[in-house]
């Protein structure tokens, strides 16, 4: 048995919402990458800096937490025509964590002032603490959604 990993991707919060309403994730502009260090059973968070992909109103917040459900990468289709990378993930209920009063306590943030660096390649690998931290943030119990 693999050891589950738990991940942070860093999102808009449009896309986390069409991603929550179609049961995938898609990172890295739907690059696969990322996607094929995930697998089945890994944490998944999503952090939304902003509404929109480069613009629009500031969020930074924690949308979305949930597991990959299933291994197979696969591609979707957006209406612009973009075939992007995707996994299936399921999600749960939860509430938006906003960041700043987590920055302290996240171990995986080594540079408090400049925590934003952190985020700049699109997908994270955190420790499970951090996840946990995150998790109850939203609003959920880590030890019932994600045990051993």
């Amino acid at each position: 048995m693999t050891t589950r990993n738990y991940w942070i991707g860093v999102v808009s919060k449009s896309q986390v919402e069409a991603a929550v309403a179609g049961g995938f994730t898609q990172l890295n502009y739907g690059k696969a990458d990322a996607l094929e260090r995930m697998r089945q059973g890994d944490g998944l968070v999503f952090y939304s800096p902003r509404t929109g992909h480069q613009d629009g109103d500031r969020v930074q917040a924690f949308t979305a937490i949930g597991r990959i459900t299933n291994g197979a990468i696969f591609q979707g289709e957006e209406a612009d025509g973009i075939t992007p990378f995707r996994r299936q993930a399921s999600y749960l209920a939860a509430h938006e964590a906003p960041i700043k009063p987590l920055i302290e306590a996240l171990t995986f943030i080594r540079n408090k002032d400049h925590w934003g660096a952190t985020f700049r390649f699109g997908a994270v690998r955190v420790p499970a603490e951090d996840f946990a931290r995150i998790a109850a943030a939203m609003g959920r119990d880590f030890a019932t959604d994600f045990p051993p």
